[in-house]
């Protein structure tokens, strides 16, 4: 299993995540739920009008944390927006009706992966594995 693998994997088992991001020196986080896992890359998505995304993309240093049972999963990286068609295709397939609201309101979905990846899994008390992604 790759590393990528790894994070796509408890991120599913833990279905919602909590996405870090920074306004200002503000921290700011909300619940995030898609990903995607294309090609070893982990992708994420949201809409361009939203907060979260003109968070990360004036400051791109962002952190996911995910809770599985007794484990919690800290991902950090540098957001890097991408733009592609065959990506935004896989996304309709996945939430084909989050992206017919998209559609019908005029809406933009912008799609990010996180870049120079690290991830840590630990139980409560202790580091359980480390590896970059």
């Amino acid at each position: 299993m790759t590393n990528a693998e790894k994070v796509h994997e408890f991120l599913n088992k833990a279905q919602t995540f909590y996405f870090l991001t920074t306004d200002g020196d503000q921290p700011k986080g909300r619940p995030f739920g898609f990903q995607m896992l294309v090609d070893d890359k982990l992708y994420f998505g949201c809409g361009t009008f939203k907060n979260v995304f003109k968070q990360l993309t004036a400051n791109p240093r962002v952190e996911v944390l995910a809770v599985n049972g007794g484990e919690f999963m800290r991902y950090d990286g540098t957001a890097r927006v991408v733009k592609d068609a065959a990506l935004l295709e896989k996304v309709r397939e996945a939430m084909p009706q989050i992206m017919a609201l998209y559609d019908q309101n005029g809406w933009e979905m912008g799609l990010f992966f996180l870049e120079n990846g690290h991830a840590e899994i630990r139980g409560m008390m202790d580091l359980k594995e480390e590896f970059d992604v």
